[in-house]
Parts: C-alpha cells; sequence; structure tokens
C-alpha cells in the first residue's frame, strides 16, 4: 500500500509550502510574461502589416495548452513512481530553457518565420512542463500541509500561481515607468522573459532542499517491481475513472472563468486605458491582481472551517451571475475607480474555486495515482476551456460577437455548479485525511458490484 509522509509539526509543512510555492511562483511567472507583454513583442516575430498578428500571438498562446495533458500524464506518473520533489525539479529547468531562448531569439526582421517557429517551439515545451507542474505541486502542496489546515495551506498554490501574473505585471510596470513603449517594443520584454529563467535557476536550488511528500516505502515498491499500477494511466481510466472525470468536471467551469477574469479582464482594462493612461492601466491591474493574490489565504482558510463545497458553489453560482455584467460594462469603463471594483468583483468569486482548486482534487485520488490523476484532470479540462477562452474573446470582440462568449462561458460555469452541488460532499472522509478508510469503502462498493453481477448470472 502507498502511502505518504506525514509532516512532522506545523513548521515543518509551512517550510515545505514556501519552498513549493517560490518554485510554483516562478514557473507561472514564465507562464504569465507571455500574455503581459504579448501587445509588445508580436511584430517582433510577425509582420507588423499582418492584421491577424494579435490572432497569431493569442493562437501560440492556446495552441500551448495542447501540451499540458502530456506533461500531466508524464510528470504525474513520475512523480507517483519517482516522487514529488524530483518531478518539480525537472519540470522548473524545463521552463528556466525555454524562457531564455525565447529572450535570445532574433527578431522575424533577422530570421524571418524561424522566429515565430522558435517561439511556437519554446511555448509548446514550456506547455508541457506547466503541465506536469501543476498537478505535481498541487499534490505535493496538499500532502505537505497538515491535516485540518490543507485548505489554508494548499492555498499558496494559487497564491504564487496568481502572484506570477503579478510580477509579471509589476515587471511591465516597472519597464513602463523606466523606458519609452518604443524600448520595451524592441528589447525590454526580453528581460522579461530572461528574468524568469535565471529565478528558476534559483528555484532549483530550493526545490532539492524540500521533503519528499511520497513515503520512501512506496518509491522503493516501485522499483522493485511490487507496485505496479502507480502511476499508471491504465489503472486510472479503468479504476480511477470516477474520480477522473470529477476533476474534469470541476475544473471545467473554473478555468474558463480563471483565464476570462483574470486574463481577458486585465486585458480589457490595458485596452480601455491603452492612450495616455497606460501606466493607470497598468497600475490597476498589479493592485486587483495582488488583491486575487491575497485573497487565496482567505479562501483556504474558510474552507477549512465551512467545508470545499460551500466555496464551490459561491464561486458557481456567482460566476454565473456575474459573468455578462463584467464582459458587457468592464469594456465601457472610463473611470480607473470603477473598473477596479468590477474587476475585484470578479475576482472574489474567483476565489471560491481558485483557493481550494488544488486539495479539492487531491482529495479524490489515492496515493499511488494522486499527481497523475489531479494533473491529468486538471490539463484536459485547461487545454479545451481555460487556454481557449482568451483567443476565443479576442475572435468574438473582432467578429462583433461577444454575448456569444459570454454565453459559453456562463454555461461552462453552471455545468461545474451542478457538479458541485450533487456530486461533492462538504465535509466528510478523503483521501488525504484517511486513506484507510477511503480503501474500505472501495472494497466495500467493488464486494457489492461481484454481488450484483453474480446475482445476475444466477
Amino acid at each position: 500500500m502507498t502511502t505518504t509522509q506525514q509532516p512532522g509539526s506545523l513548521r515543518r509543512s509551512v517550510s515545505n509550502t514556501l519552498k513549493g510555492s517560490a518554485g510554483n511562483l516562478v514557473e507561472w511567472y514564465d507562464v504569465y510574461v507571455y500574455s503581459v507583454f504579448a501587445s509588445y513583442f508580436e511584430f517582433q516575430f510577425f509582420d507588423s502589416e499582418d492584421k491577424n498578428s494579435q490572432i497569431y500571438i493569442w493562437a501560440i498562446f492556446a495552441v500551448t495548452f495542447l501540451m499540458r495533458p502530456i506533461g500531466a500524464w508524464f510528470f504525474g506518473r513520475f512523480a507517483d513512481r519517482h516522487g514529488r520533489r524530483l518531478a518539480l525539479t525537472v519540470s522548473v529547468s524545463i521552463m528556466a530553457g525555454c524562457s531564455f531562448i525565447i529572450a535570445l531569439t532574433p527578431s522575424a526582421e533577422v530570421i524571418g518565420a524561424g522566429a515565430a517557429i522558435i517561439l511556437i517551439m519554446c511555448r509548446l515545451v514550456q506547455g508541457f512542463a506547466t503541465g506536469g507542474e501543476y498537478g505535481t505541486s498541487a499534490t505535493y502542496m496538499s500532502e505537505a500541509a497538515i491535516r485540518g489546515r490543507r485548505g489554508f495551506l494548499s492555498s499558496f498554490h494559487y497564491v504564487t500561481l496568481v502572484g506570477g501574473h503579478v510580477l509579471a505585471q509589476a515587471t511591465l510596470l516597472v519597464m513602463v515607468l523606466a523606458m519609452p513603449t518604443e524600448a520595451i517594443s524592441e528589447w525590454g520584454w526580453r528581460i522579461a522573459f530572461g528574468i524568469g529563467g535565471v529565478a528558476a535557476i534559483v528555484v532549483f536550488y530550493l526545490r532539492r532542499t524540500m521533503d519528499e511528500s511520497l513515503s520512501e516505502s512506496a518509491i522503493e515498491s516501485v522499483k522493485d517491481g511490487t507496485s505496479r499500477s502507480s502511476g499508471s494511466m491504465k489503472e486510472l481510466i479503468l479504476h480511477q475513472w470516477r474520480p477522473l472525470l470529477l476533476c474534469f468536471l470541476i475544473t471545467m467551469g473554473g478555468t474558463v472563468a480563471f483565464y476570462t477574469y483574470s486574463v481577458t479582464g486585465p486585458g480589457i482594462v490595458k485596452k480601455a486605458f491603452a492612450g495616455d493612461d497606460v501606466v493607470s492601466g497598468t497600475i490597476l491591474n498589479l493592485i486587483a491582481l495582488t488583491v486575487l493574490m491575497l485573497l487565496q489565504p482567505i479562501g483556504g482558510w474558510l474552507s477549512d472551517i465551512v467545508g470545499r463545497k460551500t466555496l464551490l458553489v459561491f464561486f458557481g453560482a456567482g460566476g454565473v451571475l456575474y459573468t455578462w455584467f463584467l464582459l458587457t460594462y468592464l469594456p465601457q469603463q472610463t473611470n480607473e475607480l470603477a473598473a477596479f471594483g468590477i474587476l475585484v468583483g470578479g475576482f472574489v468569486i474567483l476565489t471560491g474555486y481558485t483557493s481550494i482548486n488544488a486539495v479539492v482534487k487531491a482529495e479524490l485520488f489515492p496515493t499511488h495515482i494522486r499527481a497523475l490523476g489531479v494533473g491529468f484532470g486538471y490539463a484536459m479540462a485547461n487545454s479545451l476551456f481555460g487556454g481557449t477562452a482568451p483567443l476565443l474573446y479576442t475572435a468574438a470582440g473582432e467578429a462583433q460577437q461577444v454575448p456569444l462568449f459570454i454565453i459559453y462561458v456562463t454555461i461552462a460555469i453552471a455545468a461545474s455548479l451542478v457538479v458541485y452541488v450533487f456530486f461533492l460532499n462538504n465535509k466528510g472522509v478523503n483521501w488525504l485525511d484517511d486513506e484507510k478508510a477511503m480503501r474500505a469503502r472501495d472494497d466495500e462498493r467493488d464486494g457489492k458490484r461481484e454481488d450484483r453481477e453474480v446475482a445476475g448470472i444466477r
């Protein structure tokens, strides 16, 4: 039986949480520096005369999400068989290498279409690494947290995920204040990617000092061949398909809301204040995203008290009601305070999902398949509904069909809300807190199924 290493103390749990968070912060900075600086470097990779260059840039952003399920499978299997720490160390190293390559890639004026090809390849590899990062880090931080405070401690998974976006926005703000727009477009964006690469090297050494949350006996059982189901896709599909489907459906509405509210929303603000108020727009986004980041521990703490389901239902109901208002009225704002209020209102609702989604998914799976199950279920939904959201919004805007995009997002959130209400328990036993009880429950269920099959044959 595979088990996890229980954290020895709150202090040790906090230490491992901080180390795991640091890597998550840097890796997601590398993800978001692309979306934050996209409008500045798009003509470095595509012809400035091409009216579709913006579509191409966001298409590259979307297509990288296709690599996330592959990364989730590879790193999830690796983490379930060889440990969470090593998998996380490898993924951040890959991200660093790609960031350096993007920063050093010659422009399209120098190497033509080769610039776009290099960008696409690097982003695909980064999508592969990010697919592994999410599931493995969500698993590690949930396992490293002590019982009773898992919601609060695991919420730092999204503190640092949003924090990566905050850092990217802060980097842009510094550049906007220190240099002209032309300089940012010419070479400033390269510094932004280079910062991510350097920071990842530092995190590489931090992650090597983390405690391993997967027990030594579990790792040894893989090495000696006695545990063949660990990290097995066959095991996941055949025997863990229920929690896998739940993981996908839980993520579906949450991920489309996250990219609509936290990526498209700030993009709308940046466009609305793109003239003389570019600094105001950047500061507004930075403060709003900082608020979203700081809301995460509050949501996690509340979930330890009132239960995870309560927060998810709050998000689902709020998202169904608020999406139309956000996407209809945010583009119309010319007042910074009004725009800030609309954006933060969406972030409060979004926190109901983001603050606890890591631990909710980790609680669904047994230890031997957890990293793969969490990562793959998330990555599939994220690829289909999350990464495509900015592209679909941009395309809908150019076609004057934003209401159709609003309907799409609302339906996706509503579908997940149904799952939150009818298929999740607010509190009770789960695989993180009581693996023995969960195995007994599954054995009983399987036994009843066999009895029904025998009765049917007779």
